[in-house]
This record gives structure tokens, C-alpha cells and sequence, in this order.
């Protein structure tokens, strides 16, 4: 397993108020460069896209400390996705056999270790970041 070395520190923060002004704002600049669906490009699947959406509704299903805990790593999480070219760890998705999971790891600036989850679907070839969260 490689780890990705993110230029990115954790958004800092103790509220989930003040973690997630930080990470709407990163968010809003990635959004204003498409009209429709926010999406980043991705070194590791040939500059192929990345959607965004599915990680929000997936995000609030959670409690608020989770929330916290996982929003911290947005900043890095994208950093790694556009800039990442190391091997994720794939299998099948077990809920679902028409999808490919990818897990990238990485390290953020300040030495913290967190796993970004990004979901294929097979038949259409379509990638979509479903989770970010700390290595435990």
C-alpha cells in the first residue's frame, strides 16, 4: 500500500460550523468551473472525472462528530485525487457487483493518515468520490 504525501493540511477547526465554512468554500470554487455536475480530473484515471455530488448525500448520513472527523480531510482528499498517480487498492464493490471500489491512502502536511473512496460503475465507466476518512 502507497501513501500519497498531500501538500494539503486538515482544515483546522474544533466546530462543525467552522470545518465546514472552509471545505463549502473549497467546494464552491471546484463547482463554479462547470455548469452542471461539480467533478475534479484525475491523475491516476488518465485525467478522467470525478464526480463530487454523491460524497455530500453520503457525508450527512452521518453524526456530527463524524462529520467533523471526515470533513477535516476534504482539502487533502482532493489534493490527492487530482495529484495522486500512486495504486489504489480495487475490489468489488460486495452490495453491488456492477462497481469497482478504489482506495487511495494518503498523508496529509501536518503527518495525519486518511483513506479517500472513490466508487466505479463498471458498465459506464462512471467515477464518483463516495467517502473520505481518518486511517484509524
Amino acid at each position: 500500500m502507497e501513501y500519497f504525501k498531500s501538500s494539503k493540511n486538515k482544515i483546522p477547526g474544533t466546530s462543525f460550523s467552522e470545518v465546514r465554512d472552509i471545505a463549502d468554500e473549497i467546494f464552491r470554487s471546484i463547482k463554479r468551473k462547470s455548469k452542471r455536475t461539480p467533478y475534479v480530473r484525475s491523475k491516476y484515471f488518465n485525467k478522467e472525472k470525478i464526480f463530487l455530488t454523491i460524497f455530500w448525500q453520503h457525508f450527512f448520513e452521518k453524526n456530527e462528530r463524524d462529520r467533523i472527523r471526515r470533513l477535516k480531510f476534504y482539502d487533502c482528499a482532493i489534493d490527492l485525487i487530482v495529484r495522486s498517480a500512486k495504486s489504489p487498492i480495487s475490489r468489488e464493490n460486495f452490495k453491488n457487483k456492477d462497481e469497482l471500489l478504489h482506495r487511495f491512502y494518503g498523508i496529509s502536511k501536518d503527518g495525519s493518515s486518511f483513506v479517500v473512496q472513490v466508487k466505479e460503475n463498471k458498465r459506464t465507466k462512471r467515477k464518483d468520490l463516495v467517502s473520505i476518512y481518518p486511517e484509524s
